[in-house]
């Protein structure tokens, strides 16, 4: 019963983010949790304070705008104090020139009484890179962006 719990709040969390509510996604982290997107891009790197996580999303929504997440499948095992949490989805974006694109990916969670604990994003990154520059082209500022990463915390 638990896990069809979590896989009711995680589908909410990322219709939430599909919405352009980023909220329905940073309310569900827990105030330490660490958050990296793999890559070399503006969106990657680890963040692991709630300022430095909203700023992220808040980039995210603004580089790839109309974001919205398909997804394919969520698994969850473990116990309320210690749980994982593995969510397979299909992004598109319109990105800022309008140009409709789709990746897949993984999120990767750990969480503990019902908070997000850590997350890693992973997805097609060459994609992601070709939509960015598309961006920057398109006159983004944070399309090249150093990315959003908190000092001392571990980089991909």
């Amino acid at each position: 019963m638990y896990a069809v719990i979590v896989e009711r709040v995680l589908r909410g969390a990322f219709a939430g983010l599909s919405a352009g509510d980023i909220t329905a996604i940073t309310n569900k982290l827990a105030r330490d949790c660490v958050h990296t997107f793999i890559g070399e891009h503006a969106l990657a790197g680890t963040r692991n304070t709630p300022d430095s996580i909203r700023a992220w999303y808040e980039r995210l929504t603004s580089v790839l705008p109309g974001i919205s997440f398909e997804i394919k499948r969520i698994r969850v095992r473990g116990m309320p104090w210690s749980t994982l949490a593995v969510a397979e989805w299909v992004e598109t974006n319109s990105g800022v020139d309008g140009v409709r694109t789709s990746a897949g990916g993984v999120n990767v969670m750990e969480l503990r009484w019902g908070k997000v604990t850590r997350v890693s994003i992973y997805t097609d990154t060459s994609a992601l890179e070709r939509t960015l520059a598309r961006d920057a082209v398109a006159g983004h500022p944070d399309a090249l962006a150093a990315p959003i990463a908190d000092q001392g915390a571990n980089r991909w």
